[in-house]
């Protein structure tokens, strides 16, 4: 329809005034119109839902809400379409706020559509949290809500490499896997953490106990590695067994302030970090540090923020991390240093993130079928919106992720660091 009145002209017009600017997608409704400047991405808007739950929350919720329930979808490539709405949805600081006239002419809008009535429900796989925000209880609910959710689902995901962070991408050669990208970044931790034969590492947040596995297989170390999901306890421990490590190797479901069977020679939090929340993380740096006997090194590994703090309902933590936040770099460091830690090493992984992502996202996608089946049509989505989404933020210099490397100075300031970085930042 070309005269005004289809779906999509209509919507062009109202979706303009919440953004306060030009519509940067073009639109097809559910009645087949479309709208919207040629060429741009197209989006289908499948249901007169999509228009109500973007009425009652309009923001990046309300699209994400949508797009789980299958009611909103893209055409095109999903990267295009989020490179393009990012800043929308991500809370764009240049969005104005809406008058009067905009919210009546709104609800015309949505009135002439039959999209106007009561708030939808939130789709299933959206979480709500109970109780005291960073309790424990609460902490475990937060990672059975994320990892556990099948380890079948997990290895179709992520590969062979059951590693749930983000890979060093050490080789352009297309040959060059992602497994073997994962497998490159479990070395470089190692490297850096200076592990040798007969010491004893702690992994906090051990996932399916790929880096524990690694560390003891090559590394010759003793390793703990504890998580708060049941099934990735369960998962690893069989891996262990299945590797012949169970000498070497004990996989805990143990939250990280309950381990008290210090000192270590080495920590390990990779990907962990980003779950502990803002208002304990000087818990959380304070319980590593005393866990560290002096010269031990601590390796964090984790997601930052780059600019102000977001407001406001988000995707990620109603369905992906409840309760998670992201820290700029800078607080980061200065958690740690009051922790008694000295920072030696800060390296910078964004662009190699973005490409773990895009891998994963292939992943979900060639095993699309299975994935539903594991889980549910509603889950997939959220890890296709969730994992796409990041890549995007990670390449546009949004969100970033730091190694940053920690030691516990001796009481003479003694450090047992290398003189030079090249003796631990090589993998070759």
């Amino acid at each position: 329809m070309s005269d005004g009145t289809g779906v999509a002209n209509r919507l062009v017009p109202l979706l303009e005034r919440v953004l306060g600017g030009p519509l940067p997608v073009r639109l097809r409704g559910w009645d087949g119109s479309e709208a919207g400047p040629e060429g741009a991405p197209l989006v289908f808007v499948h249901s007169r839902r999509a228009i109500r739950r973007l009425l009652w929350q309009p923001n990046e919720l309300g699209l994400g809400r949508a797009y789980v329930a299958g009611e909103l979808d893209v055409d095109d490539d999903l990267y295009q379409v989020l490179r393009t709405v990012t800043p929308v949805m991500q809370g764009n600081p240049a969005r104005r706020q809406l008058s009067s006239e905009d919210r009546r002419e709104m609800m015309k809008t949505a009135v002439l559509l039959g999209a106007v009535g009561p708030q939808p429900k939130p789709p299933a796989e959206e979480v709500v949290l109970t109780g005291e925000k960073h309790s424990k209880e609460r902490d475990r609910a937060a990672i059975s809500h994320h990892y556990d959710v099948g380890n079948r689902f997990y290895e179709l995901v992520l590969g062979p490499s059951m590693v749930y962070s983000c890979a060093y991408w050490a080789s352009d050669d297309p040959r060059y896997t992602l497994e073997e990208a994962q497998r490159d970044k479990l070395e470089l931790i190692c490297r850096k953490l200076g592990l040798r034969p007969g010491m004893r590492l702690l992994d906090v947040g051990c996932g399916w106990g790929s880096l524990v596995q690694h560390a003891a297989r090559h590394h010759g170390v003793t390793a703990v590695g504890v998580t708060l999901s049941e099934e990735q306890a369960e998962y690893a421990r069989k891996r262990v067994a299945e590797a012949g490590l169970e000498k070497q190797v004990e996989i805990r479901l143990q939250d990280y302030r309950d381990v008290a069977d210090g000192p270590y020679d080495a920590i390990a939090s990779v990907g962990m970090a980003e779950h502990v929340g803002a208002e304990v993380y000087g818990t959380y740096a304070r319980q590593l540090s005393g866990l560290l006997r002096p010269g031990g090194r601590l390796l964090n590994h984790q997601i930052t923020r780059r600019g102000p703090e977001r407001t406001g309902p988000s995707f990620i933590q109603a369905y992906v991390f409840p309760d998670g936040d992201l820290l700029p770099l800078a607080t980061i460091v200065e958690q740690l240093e009051e922790a008694g830690l000295e920072v030696r090493d800060v390296e910078s992984l964004r662009e190699h993130y973005s490409r773990t992502l895009r891998a994963w996202v292939n992943n979900l996608e060639k095993h699309w079928d299975q994935c539903v089946e594991l889980t549910s049509p509603g889950r997939a989505r959220v890890w296709r919106l969730f994992m796409a989404s990041s890549a995007v933020s990670f390449e546009l210099g949004r969100i970033s992720v730091h190694q940053v490397l920690a030691v516990k100075p001796h009481p003479n300031g003694r450090s047992e660091m290398p003189a030079t970085r090249g003796a631990f930042t090589s993998v070759d």
